[in-house]
C-alpha cells in the first residue's frame, strides 16, 4: 500500500515540481536563443553606432517568434516530473503564433526603431527638449503594450487588430499587470546598462515567466470576456 502511494505521488512533491520547472526554464531558454540565433548572431556584428539602428532591428526579426513560443510553452509547462516535454511544447507554440508574433513585432519594432533613431539625433531636429522625453515616454508605453501584446498573441488565437485593441485595452483595465511588465522592462534595461548586454538574453525565460505570472489577470479577463 505505501509503495503504491509513493509511486502515485513520484513526480508531484515540492522538489518534483522545483525540478520540473528548473528543467522547463533551461529547455525554453535554449530553444529560444536557438530560435533567435541567426538574427543575435548578426546583431553582434553591428557596430553601436546609431545608424545601424535599422539593421538592429531587422536582425531582432526572429526574436519576436521565439519569444512568443517561449511564453507559450512556460504557460502549458507541466508540474509533474515524469511528465515534461518543453521541447515539443515549444516547438508548437513556435508553429502556431510564429507568423501572428511577426504581424504585431514587426510595426512594433519599427516603431521604437524611428523613436531610437530621433532620439540619437535629436540635436539635428531642431526640436524643443521637452519632444525628447515625450518620444521617450511614447517608446516605453509601445514597448508596454508590447508585453501585453505577446502574452495575448502567444495564448490567444485573435486577429492581429483584435489583439493589437486588446493589448491597449488591458495598458489601463490592469494596471498592476501593465506594472509588473514595467518593472520587468526597467530590471532588463538595468542588467544591460550595468553588467552586459548578453544577460537579458540567457535570462530570457524567467523573466517571461514572471511576465506571464503578472499577467495572470489579463489572461483569466480575455479567457473569460473574450474566447468562446
Amino acid at each position: 500500500m505505501s509503495s503504491g502511494v509513493r509511486a502515485a505521488d513520484f513526480g508531484t512533491g515540492v522538489l518534483s515540481r522545483a525540478a520540473a520547472l528548473i528543467h522547463t526554464l533551461v529547455t525554453v531558454e535554449v530553444l529560444l536563443l536557438l530560435a533567435a540565433s541567426p538574427g543575435l548572431a548578426a546583431l553582434l556584428l553591428l557596430g553601436p553606432d546609431p545608424a545601424n539602428l535599422p539593421l538592429a532591428a531587422v536582425c531582432l526579426l526572429p526574436l519576436g517568434p521565439a519569444l512568443s513560443a517561449a511564453v507559450y510553452a512556460l504557460h502549458h509547462r507541466s508540474h509533474d516530473l515524469t511528465d515534461l516535454h518543453p521541447a515539443r511544447t515549444y516547438a508548437r507554440g513556435w508553429r502556431l503564433n510564429a507568423l501572428p508574433a511577426l504581424k504585431l513585432w514587426t510595426p512594433l519594432l519599427a516603431w521604437l526603431t524611428v523613436i531610437a533613431f530621433t532620439l540619437t539625433h535629436f540635436s539635428a531636429t531642431g526640436l524643443p527638449g521637452w519632444w525628447a522625453v515625450l518620444l521617450a515616454g511614447i517608446g516605453a508605453v509601445s514597448l508596454l503594450w508590447g508585453a501585453h501584446a505577446l502574452v495575448l498573441t502567444s495564448l490567444f488565437a485573435f486577429r492581429a487588430r483584435d489583439t493589437a485593441r486588446l493589448a491597449g485595452y488591458f495598458l489601463l483595465r490592469h494596471g498592476r499587470a501593465t506594472l509588473g511588465a514595467a518593472s520587468l522592462l526597467v530590471l532588463t534595461a538595468a542588467l544591460t546598462a550595468l553588467l552586459t548586454e548578453a544577460l537579458p538574453a540567457l535570462l530570457a525565460a524567467p523573466l517571461l515567466l514572471s511576465l506571464l505570472h503578472s499577467g495572470r489577470p489579463v489572461i483569466a479577463e480575455t479567457e473569460e470576456d473574450f474566447t468562446a
